[in-house]
């Protein structure tokens, strides 16, 4: 029942789009308003009560916890959305590859449990143990994902060719499993070899263009205004600490950059967005130079906030503080080098 606004649909397409004014029923309906607007209903004959029960089922697979929940889900293929928009690549890329990005950050994040692929790993959990230490979250992200696809009621892929949808679950595996950050620098250092020279008829550079562009979905939330993405610092932290309290009570070993004890709010930021984040966003800015305003340049601000945050706070509380933030400098250098968290 709810009427969506012309203002607010266009606010939709960008980066500004503040995810805390609205219901998650309401975020329901902006996720449908994605998928008509993309013409995916008409060009994939998906029914609008398919559409529904699938959406609905996803979101049913989130769980409450502080970060990687149902509004993440919602930001992620918001922004997913904008790029789309913004980048123009409606008109490049096949209507089938723009229903692989939006349904992969959609889907990219289903049923995660709040704990990260080392803590997985280093617990020795079921995942860890099914998938083989492999991208363990990612891989389950895919098996639930494709779980409600099975369900005929949630089928948005029903009336495919088995061609069709076999490229489409092809392509939704790639782009999910892209969003571990063990694999981060991997895809960006490809991605920066084709960049000067992509061609969207090659299926390879497509292939990790649209990677890219779910990774960048993913971890951009510092390209929002503050407003929107200082908030959800606080949720990432309250998920982090969560972590490394329940590592040091098992006896694990301390994630670093999520030790309470050791990370500051400005220093988890800092190398966050200086060694990964902006080297991500700078690449794909080269390829739509329109990003610059709407994604570059706002981290940049966000990167210098930080930075005058955090040199306030070593000022303030001497040297204890200065040695936190080392510390999770090298926890940031972890996660760039490949830490399996998604920041």
């Amino acid at each position: 029942t709810l009427q969506v606004t012309e203002e607010v649909r266009e606010q939709l397409k960008t980066p500004i789009f503040d995810n805390w004014q609205w219901e998650e029923a309401e975020m329901l309906v902006l996720l449908q308003v994605m998928y008509t607007d993309l013409d995916f209903l008409t060009a994939f004959h998906i029914e609008q009560e398919v559409l529904q029960n699938f959406l609905f089922e996803v979101f049913c697979h989130y769980n409450n916890i502080p970060f990687h929940n149902f509004q993440h889900c919602f930001c992620v293929t918001q922004m997913m959305y904008g790029l789309i928009w913004l980048t123009d690549v409606r008109n490049k890329l096949s209507r089938m590859d723009l229903l692989i990005m939006l349904t992969s950050a959609l889907c990219h994040d289903l049923d995660h449990p709040g704990y990260n692929n080392v803590y997985q790993i280093n617990a020795q959990t079921d995942l860890a143990l099914r998938y083989n230490d492999i991208s363990p979250l990612e891989n389950h992200h895919c098996a639930v994902a494709f779980g409600i696809l099975s369900k005929p009621k949630c089928n948005i892929l029903k009336n495919l060719t088995s061609e069709q949808y076999k490229h489409i679950r092809g392509g939704m595996i790639k782009c999910i499993l892209a969003t571990d950050m063990a694999r981060h620098n991997e895809i960006l250092n490809k991605f920066k070899t084709m960049q000067p020279v992509l061609d969207y008829r090659n299926n390879d550079h497509k292939e990790v263009l649209m990677k890219i562009m779910v990774k960048v979905s993913d971890i951009s939330n510092e390209a929002r205004p503050m407003t929107v993405a200082e908030p959800w610092l606080d949720c990432l932290l309250q998920e982090f600490f969560n972590q490394s309290d329940t590592e040091k009570l098992k006896g694990l070993p301390v994630t670093p950059f999520m030790d309470r004890d050791k990370v500051s709010k400005p220093s988890s930021q800092t190398n966050f967005i200086r060694f990964v984040l902006l080297p991500l966003l700078t690449e794909l800015t080269k390829l739509f130079p329109c990003l610059e305003q709407h994604i570059l340049e706002p981290a940049r601000r966000a990167l210098e906030y930080y930075s005058d945050m955090e040199r306030a706070t070593r000022e303030e509380g001497g040297n204890t503080r200065e040695e936190g933030g080392n510390t999770k400098q090298e926890g940031g250098n972890t996660r760039e080098e490949g830490g399996n968290t998604k920041p």
